[in-house]
């Protein structure tokens, strides 16, 4: 009997963490046949879990959701994460579910075990939240494009690029992200046919979800990250130029704040395409390259790095003065 329970709760587990399984699989996970898999579904429904059947050579199983909200199975690291995201989640970005991010909060902690609790009284007594200042967004929007990524659902939209120019775009949703209070998706545009980032703020997008969609080969975690840092910085960047740097790439990626796209011209040589808000910011960004370069295309940069240079040049006159003519 208890090695039954325990098969269970596996089951149920199983089928929390993935949409869709085929019986095979469970029985394979759980090391017993496709019939005691259809026994154990059979009780779960008994103990009132909606679990969807669907026939066929590749039909499997489904946790649905209809009828009662089944409790959910976690562990230790699981519920003290769940309890952390409920309390960043009541002052966070997502709109309208602050007061329900509370009240889940409250009846997580009533049933957390004194270990667990401890830990997360100890994050609330020490963790002092700021006030979110960035956009809000629907957490519906954000379930949906969540569940398409999950599901490999094309998704339909429009949306307002940050020049407020406004498109219709149809793309494969991957991922999504959070960064500094803003939420952003990372898909793959179907017209433009390469990757593209989303503020998801600016998303409206259509129902239903579209047809399913084979996955791309993503890149890792990381790379994916640093490219949708990428994008974030140079999406509000006001003025761009191209430049070469009299110095390897390595050197240059190695000085600049943010990942970029260095190109190797040569072993001491390379370009670049740097942008910000200011031609004056981006002169003392160059700066600090610590190294000489050239200025392929950008007016506005050259104005800058003049206008500094005189001012720098004052800067030194009247420093070399002596101390009693500074007075």
């Amino acid at each position: 009997m208890l090695e039954t329970s325990a098969r269970l709760l596996r089951l149920l587990s199983l089928l929390q963490n993935r949409r869709d399984w085929t019986s095979a699989e469970l029985a394979a996970r759980l090391g017993v046949t496709t019939r005691t898999i259809r026994s154990d579904v059979s009780r779960l429904r008994q103990l009132g879990y909606p679990v969807d059947a669907r026939p066929g050579v590749a039909g499997g199983y489904r946790l649905g959701s209809h009828g009662a909200l089944p409790p959910l199975l976690l562990d230790d690291e699981e519920a003290v994460a769940v309890a952390v995201g409920l309390r960043t989640a009541a002052n966070g970005s997502v709109a309208g579910i602050e007061e329900a991010s509370v009240r889940a909060l409250t009846k997580l902690q009533q049933v957390l075990p004194s270990r667990l609790r401890h830990r997360v009284s100890a994050f609330q007594s020490y963790a002092l939240p700021m006030p979110s200042t960035g956009p809000q967004v629907d957490p519906d929007m954000l379930t949906t494009i969540a569940g398409a990524c999950r599901d490999h659902e094309r998704l339909r939209f429009a949306y307002r690029a940050h020049s407020g120019a406004a498109s219709q775009r149809s793309v494969e949703p991957y991922r999504l992200l959070n960064d500094r209070q803003r939420w952003y998706l990372v898909a793959w545009d179907m017209d433009r046919d390469d990757w593209r980032t989303f503020r998801v703020d600016r998303i409206e997008p259509t129902t239903p979800t579209g047809p399913r969609f084979t996955p791309r080969a993503l890149p890792p975690d990381r790379q994916l990250v640093a490219q949708v840092a990428r994008d974030v910085q140079e999406a509000t960047w006001r003025y761009r130029a191209k430049v070469i740097v009299h110095a390897p790439a390595a050197h240059v990626r190695a000085r600049l704040p943010i990942p970029t796209t260095v190109q190797s011209l040569a072993e001491d040589r390379c370009t670049f395409e740097p942008g910000s808000d200011h031609p004056e910011m981006l002169a003392l960004y160059l700066g600090m390259l610590d190294a000489d370069f050239t200025i392929v295309d950008s007016p506005e940069l050259v104005d800058a790095l003049r206008t500094l240079t005189k001012r720098y040049q004052r800067a030194i006159d009247t420093s070399q003065q002596e101390p009693g003519q500074l007075l």
